[in-house]
């Protein structure tokens, strides 16, 4: 479906690390996909990496110099872009970022990080982190995915460890219902 103002609808998860953001996204993609869903992601992430490697051609262009390397095949294609004027460390721009994906090929975004972006965001809260809560000083939370009980969230509650609850969530919340499949 095509989105009137060429932007897609977007939530965030946030949660300390190793509290299953991961874990959760990779079962609620498929649970999203079942239901007709066409879900992007964009991943924040808090040190370097490189996609690509070391003696491959793309990358072998991109060090010589390449501001923007393109690398292509039938099946996907990935385009890395060097960043040199966001500075180390920096949270670079969400906005920005989800510009750079097609509306045409997707109908959502699952944000993971970009924990002071201003969107909607659910909360991953694991018992054992041993951590506090988020949602008390971390804006735009509306929903917590927890195994803890008794939590004293003003929202939703969903649980953890069942993507089904979640991805009901996430449609209603962000008034996905005419995407769906039948």
């Amino acid at each position: 479906m095509s989105h009137p103002d060429n932007t897609l609808p977007r939530i965030g998860f946030a949660a300390w690390s190793g509290s299953g953001k991961t874990t959760l996204l990779k079962r609620l993609i498929p649970e999203l996909r079942n239901r007709g869903l066409r879900p992007a992601v964009i991943k924040h992430a808090h040190h370097e990496f490189d996609v690509d490697k070391p003696g491959k051609d793309s990358y072998e262009l991109r060090h010589s110099g390449a501001n923007q390397t393109l690398v292509a095949s039938s099946r996907r294609f990935a385009l890395m872009v060097e960043t040199p004027e966001i500075e180390e460390g920096a949270t670079p721009d969400l906005d920005a970022l989800c510009a750079k994906l097609d509306p045409a090929r997707s109908d959502l975004i699952l944000v993971e990080g970009f924990k002071n972006a201003d969107l909607p965001r659910i909360e991953v809260y694991r018992k054992a982190n041993d951590k506090p809560p988020l949602y008390p000083d971390t804006p735009g939370v509306v929903a917590v995915a927890t195994d803890a009980g008794g939590l004293p969230f003003h929202g939703p509650v969903l649980p953890l460890d069942d993507p089904s609850p979640v991805a009901d969530f996430i449609i209603e919340h962000l008034s996905l219902y005419p995407l769906l499949n039948g």
